[in-house]
């Protein structure tokens, strides 16, 4: 698998949709099913699987349909140490305070 650490977010949201795609067929489920499973309509499935555009309650409710919701407990999950660019939005912030 291809790391999205570097794309740009068109292509990461692409990988997103086919990866959805392929977690689809490998329950080998229709979009059909997975509309009926998740109440997604299955027009925004497959708009998610080919360009990964998708509302956020959509793919939660798609996660929880292809019971993948753990994998958003690493979503936006707090690091245990702050990168560089974090480290220096906080001493802009601290300099802008003492004015």
């Amino acid at each position: 698998m291809l790391s999205i650490n570097f794309s740009p977010p068109a292509q990461i949201l692409s990988q997103l949709g086919q990866r959805a795609k392929a977690a689809r067929l490998r329950l080998n489920l229709s979009r059909q099913t997975l509309a009926q499973r998740s109440n997604v309509p299955a027009s925004s499935i497959k708009r998610f699987e080919s360009t990964g555009l998708i509302s956020s309650a959509s793919l939660v409710n798609l996660m929880f349909a292809l019971d993948r919701l753990e994998e958003l407990e690493h979503l936006f999950a707090a690091s245990e140490v702050p990168s560089i660019h974090e480290l220096e939005l906080m001493k802009n912030q601290r300099q802008r305070g003492r004015k």
